[in-house]
């Protein structure tokens, strides 16, 4: 009975596989466990916590930088700052035409680029880093360490994504109402893009709310696809290194690992950059063509 209990206090301390490494870094810490495939009633406490974090420092990052602006010789903050904001203000005149809609879209796509670029570039930080000091922390407040969930990456939850994208979605609506009318717009309803016949009049109003469902699941799914996959691959590679710790013979493994984490690194900045750009392109798109009369 001795040995047994060893055995099985052996087995529950062991190093979990590759597969239970991955499982573990891919469960949230929730409000509560999830019953089924969908449970609207559990919240991603970990997603909300980065999230709101990544959108406070944005938004404290760019008052700092407006309160220390000089008309002088900028410094490197300040300039990469006015470089992001001449980017946007450009893309935001060459797309929404309404001045008046720009004093309000202008400021949303900065804010969406800085605030989807910090939550972005959480992936650079070391894959166990934080969900290490997570359970430590969670330990000590008499919880089981291999229950300390915790993903640091928001925009790799697609709950986090999809929210962002129906953010977009109203205020597309709350733009077709405001340039249109409301009568206006339910006109266009039902008579884009197919003509204004009244036998057209469902199959526009089909195509137009299969046009806006798709535009908002493309938006959200998109920018949550290349996250999760970047976020999926920092792993494996995580799971190469511990190889060469684990084994004498796995060093080549190990400088594989550092190599190769080191390549994907540099190569994920531009993706981190990219997938904020692209966020930000498709809201003023968007909103841009809710201004527009079919």
């Amino acid at each position: 009975m001795a040995a047994e209990a060893q055995v099985a206090e052996h087995a529950e301390h062991a190093a979990p596989t590759a597969g239970e490494y991955i499982q573990h870094h891919l469960t949230h810490f929730r409000s509560h466990e999830q019953n089924g495939i969908i449970d609207f009633s559990v919240i991603n406490l970990d997603t909300l916590f980065w999230s709101i974090l990544m959108g406070v420092l944005g938004l404290w990052l760019l008052r700092s930088v407006a309160k220390k602006a000089t008309s002088g010789v900028p410094g490197r903050m300040q300039a990469a700052v006015e470089i992001v904001l001449e980017m946007v203000d450009n893309q935001a005149k060459s797309i929404v035409h309404n001045a008046t809609s720009r004093k309000f879209v202008g400021p949303l796509a900065l804010t969406v680029f800085i605030w989807i670029f910090l939550m972005n570039s959480m992936d650079f930080l070391p894959v166990d880093l934080i969900p290490a000091i997570w359970a430590k922390i969670y330990g000590a407040a008499g919880h089981e360490e291999h229950h300390a969930f915790m993903r640091v990456v928001p925009t790799a939850d697609l709950s986090a994504t999809l929210g962002m994208s129906i953010g977009v979605l109203l205020i597309c609506l709350y733009y077709n109402v405001k340039i249109k009318g409301a009568g206006g717009w339910f006109h266009e309803l039902v008579s884009a893009p197919f003509g204004d016949h009244w036998a057209l009049y469902i199959p526009n109003f089909l195509f137009q709310m299969i046009e806006f469902l798709a535009k908002t699941v493309s938006h959200g799914m998109r920018l949550f696809g290349n996250m999760y996959a970047g976020e999926l691959v920092f792993m494996l590679i995580a799971l190469m290194g511990a190889v060469g710790f684990s084994s004498a013979t796995g060093i080549t493994m190990w400088i594989v690992h550092i190599l190769a984490g080191t390549g994907w690194a540099i190569f994920h900045i531009l993706i981190v950059a990219l997938q904020a750009f692209i966020f930000m392109m498709l809201t003023l798109v968007y909103v841009g063509q809710a201004h527009d009369a079919h």
